[in-house]
């Protein structure tokens, strides 16, 4: 009888009430799906664009259907809705691309865990499965990969061209794809094949014209017209250029102080003093045979004076001033020179060398341009035009995209077909894989396995397809051995999309499940949120 008793007492003392772990939980992945559910109608080609109103006094408006700038923009206030936020952003940062289908798969993988939860499964099951589950994807995926060389410049086009179809300004994917690639491989380093560095690609927007005017420019320019006010050059060939971080100005006082000059003939000698240190100064620069001047911004004083301006005119240089500090190291790269700190340091092996300096009109303001730079560096400049200024920034996005896509090519040369292919064949996969394990492994994989599936269910239902019928076809196409095979929106049925040239680098792919996978379980081991004031 006291053997019963205390048989019981143990059981009753190994009760634990679960009911706030589960429901912290549930709101946690709630929270989570409806920052899914929000995007998840911008996937695709045929995706719906989003347009984005700032709540303060500018009133700034952005049309946009990247993910990635999409929830960068959102005011989220629950923690694991900005851990979608956040995992958009690395995705944005490991491949540049599928910033949508990141959170759309982590969605969907939250929504197959809540059941697998409701189900009776342990979060740390669950978590575990996940774990292996995006092992064995990326080895699928692997298996589905054809490999590329640089050289191959037609297959970096379509895998650029996938990216912007996308875009907003998808209609101007002919142009703006080959522009990305020819950019990205002008500033490739041949000793190191496999680093492309998106900061040696300048991206500068002008207001005006369309976006078909938007060009690559073999060499400099500057959002800015030439300093002409006392009537200098503004055009120049055979320029030997210089840039400067000192002031053609006369020096002030180190410390704060002013200075009383009550007679006219110390005021004259003051004036003369200056004239003499200025033109001291313009005949240095003259004397190493510079003459186009590019002259840093500067905080202490102006960087030129009218004076410095009518000396530097009379000597036939050609004025670019307010030049901004974190441009210089782009600059003096492109031009292959060296900045000149002082005035005494003045050599003509520090100039630059370049066939024209020239100040040419865009739209309705002047840019100074330089091209035919001699030994020019590994840098590259785009200049994107377009009607209005919400135009140009999904311009600039887009065009990002695509050079973030070539990026992944250049650091993993791997292409794969896009258009759902690669998710439905790992769904397939990774559910026969599920059917040789055992317990609630099995279990759990099977469950995520299907979860993939909402990719090309999400690109079939915002094409306005029937996504029930499209994706059991598709299944069947890949259940008979057809891996490549994805869905065309464009056409609205099913085809071989790498015959259609819808293809898009691995590493987009191979991260976008790892990043998901990795979010998911970060989410399912949370059983608690404590507040800390």
């Amino acid at each position: 009888m006291a053997a019963a008793s205390a048989a019981q007492s143990r059981k009753t003392e190994t009760y634990t009430d679960t009911k706030r772990r589960d429901d912290v939980r549930g709101v946690n992945i709630a929270a989570a799906r409806a920052v899914a559910d929000a995007v998840r109608t911008s996937l695709g080609p045929r995706g719906m664009d989003k347009m984005i109103s700032s709540g303060d006094q500018a009133q700034e408006v952005i049309i946009t259907n990247d993910g990635a700038t999409i929830l960068s923009r959102m005011n989220l206030l629950q923690p694991a809705a900005r851990m979608l936020a956040e995992l958009s952003r690395s995705q944005d940062a490991a491949a540049g691309d599928g910033t949508t289908t990141v959170v759309v798969l982590a969605g969907s993988l939250l929504r197959r865990a809540q059941s697998l939860l409701s189900a009776g499964a342990h979060p740390t099951a669950a978590a575990d499965s996940l774990h292996r589950l995006a092992a064995r994807a990326v080895e699928i995926l692997h298996s589905m990969a054809i490999p590329i060389e640089l050289s191959d410049r037609d297959s970096l086009v379509k895998s650029a061209s996938t990216a912007l179809n996308s875009k907003v300004v998808s209609q101007y994917s002919s142009l703006l794809s080959p522009l990305a690639v020819d950019a990205a491989l002008s500033v490739v380093d041949p000793a190191h094949p496999e680093i492309l560095d998106l900061r040696d690609i300048r991206v500068m927007k002008k207001l005006g014209g369309t976006v078909d005017d938007t060009e690559l420019i073999r060499g400099l320019i500057f959002d800015k017209k030439a300093s002409h006010s006392a009537g200098g050059p503004t055009r120049v060939e055979n320029a030997k250029i210089a840039v400067i971080q000192f002031q053609v100005s006369p020096p002030k006082t180190d410390i704060e102080q002013s200075v009383i000059v009550s007679d006219y003939a110390q005021m004259d000698r003051i004036l003369r003093e200056e004239r003499n240190y200025i033109l001291g100064m313009v005949k240095k620069i003259k004397a190493s045979g510079c003459n186009v001047l590019l002259i840093q911004k500067s905080i202490l004083r102006d960087a030129v004076t009218d004076l410095s301006l009518h000396y530097l005119a009379k000597a036939k240089i050609l004025v670019v001033k307010d030049v901004e500090r974190d441009e210089i190291e782009f600059i003096t790269k492109t031009l292959n020179c060296l900045p000149i700190s002082n005035i005494e340091h003045f050599r003509q092996d520090k100039l630059g060398h370049a066939g024209l300096v020239e100040e040419v009109s865009v739209g309705e303001t002047k840019i100074v341009k330089i091209t035919g730079i001699k030994d020019m560096g590994r840098t590259a400049t785009v200049l994107v035009r377009g009607s209005n200024q919400l135009v140009i920034d999904e311009a600039e996005r887009s065009l990002h995209d695509a050079l973030c896509v070539i990026r992944c090519l250049v650091n993993k040369r791997f292409l794969i077909a896009g258009g759902g292919a690669p998710e439905i064949e790992m769904s397939m996969q990774l559910a026969a894989w599920a059917k040789e394990l055992q317990g609630m492994e099995s279990y759990c994989i099977k469950e995520f396995a299907e979860a993939l599936q909402v990719i090309p269910y999400t690109l079939a239902e915002n094409a306005g397809l029937n996504p029930i019928s499209i994706v059991t076809e598709l299944r069947n196409r890949h259940a008979k051995g057809e891996k490549n095979t994805g869905i065309n929106v464009r056409k609205g049925q099913i085809t071989n999309i790498l015959e259609e040239n819808v293809v898009q680098p691995l590493l987009v792919s191979t991260s976008a499940i790892t990043l998901a996978c990795e979010c998911v379980r970060m989410i399912l081991k949370i059983d608690d949120i404590v507040t800390v004031r």
